[in-house]
């Protein structure tokens, strides 16, 4: 029969084992989460440098916020102007609608989408879905395609330039004018 001294002798040792083996873990997991940080970070700097380049421009090709005054950017100089890539054009933007406000601020897509709905409006036909959307433009009537026209009138719902009074069927919003026009 084993002595007690011994058996807890052994059980030191497994715990001892025990212990070495967390600490190798927790070694391993400390230097992934330094990794994961460092990757989050250098994320959360791209997300800022993409914001920034996508930032609305007034018609002087300047970020209004720089222009009121504001300080610039870290590593931007003073009295540069910021030049805008050709990818982050003003009219790929949808702004919140507002009284006034003329389709052509949108681009062709959004532009379109706002014809058809027009075009029933004025015909009083009702609202139309993204496939009915689809087939009148003529394109395939695939997810792809469907879901495309479908993000883009949940965009100009979040806008205020549709509605959706039924999920899925969207009509123009109340105010929003015939082709072209404002209000």
């Amino acid at each position: 029969m084993p002595s007690v001294v011994g058996l807890l002798e052994q059980r030191e040792l497994g715990a001892r084992r025990r212990v070495d083996e967390l600490r190798e873990e927790a070694d391993r997991v400390q230097a992934e989460l330094a990794v994961a940080e460092r990757e989050w970070r250098e994320w959360a700097i791209a997300c800022s440098r993409v914001g920034e380049v996508l930032a609305p421009v007034d018609e002087s090709g300047q970020d209004p916020a720089r222009a009121e005054g504001t300080a610039p950017a870290a590593g931007e100089q003073t009295g540069k102007t910021p030049q805008v890539p050709e990818a982050a054009k003003r009219k790929s933007q949808v702004p919140m609608w507002r009284e006034g406000l003329a389709w052509s601020v949108l681009s062709v897509d959004y532009q379109r989408i706002l014809t058809a709905l027009a075009d029933r409006d004025r015909l009083r036909q009702g609202p139309l879905t993204c496939q009915e959307l689809a087939v009148l433009f003529g394109l395939d009537v695939v997810p792809a395609k469907v879901e495309a026209l479908r993000s883009k009138a949940k965009r100009l719902v979040a806008r205020g330039w549709l509605a959706e009074g039924q999920p899925g069927r969207f009509t123009l919003a109340a105010g929003v004018a015939g082709r072209g026009g404002g209000s």
